[in-house]
């Protein structure tokens, strides 16, 4: 059953990622490890205000299947 998210849904579910992303980037780098907190800060604040407007604050598990969602469906555009 796929999952049609709202356009804030869709927006959280990309800050989710990000910060994801960008944190497994961080962490893997031993040069930039200790420094994990400055550079996770603006990521993990835009998620979290993106988690606010969309509704989605308290509720991971909807989260959780938005992004991976994404994961699965290409790009709007892609062949």
């Amino acid at each position: 059953m796929t999952t049609i998210p709202t356009v804030p849904e869709r927006a959280a579910a990309q800050a989710y990622l990000r910060l994801v992303e960008t944190a497994r980037a961080v962490l893997a780098d031993p040069g930039l490890a200790p420094l994990a907190a400055v550079h996770l800060a603006s990521p993990m604040a835009e998620a979290d205000e993106a988690l606010r407007r969309a509704g989605l604050s308290g509720t991971e598990a909807r989260l959780l299947r938005l992004a991976a969602g994404l994961r699965e469906d290409p790009a709007p555009g892609a062949p």
